[in-house]
């Protein structure tokens, strides 16, 4: 089997070969009148004309048999046979062409007409066929020949031109975000941007990205959340605002977790977690469509019902009810260390009680999560930037959403105490000081922006590539980001 080099070396011997005789191998211009999904669509209509039409698309098989040559080509938006017989019509020249220079992997430009085989299948009869991109590499065949996985990711162009169903979950993905914009804006929500560049991270639990700005001499981190900027658009007096954006967390790696990944967040004043509630069913059941006209779909062979009214429990019963702490929120320190080690969570020691119970709880409860469940009543340590419950304030009134086992949202009422967020904050520090590297920081632009008020609010978070998992039966969240972070060979 030739080398890579080796197919290399012949294929720039076929450019130079077209170069020799007067052919750009890589022309400005092209003709198409019909995709290969419009040929097939408009297929009777087009070939009862015999008129001649211009099709494009890359070279995907070549079979030679003598004088003829059968070849599909694709343009994108599905493939379309292509027959060229020697003289008839396309000329012997053309066609010995096509033989000594054309490879699988060129894109290419067909003139012919259309008809159907004895086989039934619709092809264009070709009668020019000419040179759009000459490819010098040849497309793997199968990728589960890759003795290095990770090169699907690493050359993710090649893994979408060898696997359709790779295509198809990006098409979901895209089809997704385009109907939450569509919702949100259905619904008056507008759409802002935010910086990615901030001088104070803030709106999530989590470890930034930093970096530096050589003009201004300052030191800046990439956003791990835009909630803190979206809130103060509330205080400049927007009702309802979103944005979808990237976001950035240098924290581990894993199934659902990387370090840039796409969200959703939006706020509206005069809302709260209970409305914001009701919201999300609407449009998970919405989203739940794209993929499952029935609303039923399936997650790693299980069925996941979005119809039917989505459950609602309480964080600490649903610790309760698949932990042996009876009473999480109240349990000793050393007792939340035991059951964090009876099953299996990665905690420290030091670590406050609320992280040891969210370590168990994401190792032992959020996998059993199925069905589409919402959880309410968290405790305050766990939000900082939530309100709390006026009848208990140890609890926060905030939700998160669950399905297949995956914490797909966060969403708050939000605080709009400006003295209340200070203490919050201030203690959010002194769990900084004592080594919990993720802890919120104290933000005092975004306190003064609440000082001048800031309306009673709902806010939402939705992870988009964890949604996109669920609705495209995806295990990993490397195979719904297009080109993810990945170490580098060498």
């Amino acid at each position: 089997m030739a080398s890579i080099d080796e197919i290399r070396t012949t294929r720039l011997a076929k450019l130079n070969l077209l170069i020799s005789k007067g052919i750009n191998p890589y022309p400005i211009d092209s003709h198409q009148d019909y995709t290969c999904a419009g040929a097939v669509e408009k297929f009777d209509e087009v070939s009862k004309s015999e008129k001649s039409v211009f099709m494009v698309g890359r070279v995907m098989s070549i079979r030679a048999q003598g004088k003829i040559i059968f070849f599909h080509f694709n343009d994108g938006t599905g493939k379309f046979q292509g027959f060229l017989k020697s003289g008839e019509p396309i000329s012997t020249e053309n066609f010995e062409l096509f033989e000594q220079a054309f490879d699988i992997g060129d894109f290419v430009e067909v003139k012919g007409t259309l008809f159907l085989t004895k086989k039934e299948e619709k092809t264009i009869l070709v009668e020019e066929v000419r040179m759009l991109a000459k490819s010098l590499r040849p497309l793997p065949e199968k990728w589960h020949g890759l003795s290095d996985v990770e090169e699907r990711f690493r050359k993710r162009y090649l893994d979408l031109v060898s696997n359709p169903e790779v295509k198809e979950r990006f098409i979901v993905r895209s089809k997704v975000v385009s109907a939450i914009r569509a919702f949100l804006d259905k619904e008056g929500y507008l759409e802002a941007e935010t910086p990615v560049l901030q001088p104070q991270y803030g709106g999530a639990t989590a470890e930034p990205f930093n970096t530096h700005h050589n003009a201004l001499d300052l030191n800046l981190f990439l956003r791990i959340s835009d909630e803190l900027y979206l809130k103060r658009l509330l205080v400049g007096g927007f009702p309802k605002v979103y944005e979808i954006s990237k976001d950035f967390r240098n924290e581990g790696i894993d199934m659902t977790h990387w370090p840039e990944f796409t969200m959703l967040e939006y706020y509206e004043a005069y809302s709260d977690a209970e409305k914001q509630r009701a919201f999300v069913e609407k449009m998970m059941k919405s989203l739940s469509k794209i993929v499952s006209d029935s609303g039923v779909i399936t997650f790693e062979d299980k069925e996941i019902d979005f119809n039917k009214k989505f459950e609602v429990k309480k964080y600490a019963d649903a610790v309760s009810e698949f932990t042996k702490l009876k009473d999480p929120l109240n349990t000793p320190h050393a007792e939340l260390l035991e059951e964090a080690e009876r099953v299996g969570a990665k905690v420290n020691p030091a670590d406050s009680p609320v992280k040891i119970i969210d370590g168990i709880f994401k190792k032992a409860v959020r996998p059993n999560l199925w069905n589409p469940t919402f959880l309410v009543d968290y405790p305050i340590d766990y939000l900082p930037l939530t309100k709390k419950k006026e009848d208990n304030p140890k609890l926060v009134d905030a939700f998160q959403f669950y399905a297949g086992g995956i914490e797909l949202v966060k969403a708050f009422s939000e605080l709009n105490d400006p003295l209340d967020q200070r203490a919050r904050f201030e203690g959010q520090e002194k769990v900084l000081e004592k080594g919990e590297k993720d802890a919120q920081r104290l933000d005092e632009d975004f306190l003064e922006a609440m000082e001048y008020g800031m309306p009673p609010a709902g806010g939402v978070g939705i992870g988009i590539d964890r949604l996109v998992m669920l609705l495209t039966n995806t295990k990993n969240i490397k195979e719904i980001i297009f080109f993810p972070t990945i170490r580098p060979k060498n």
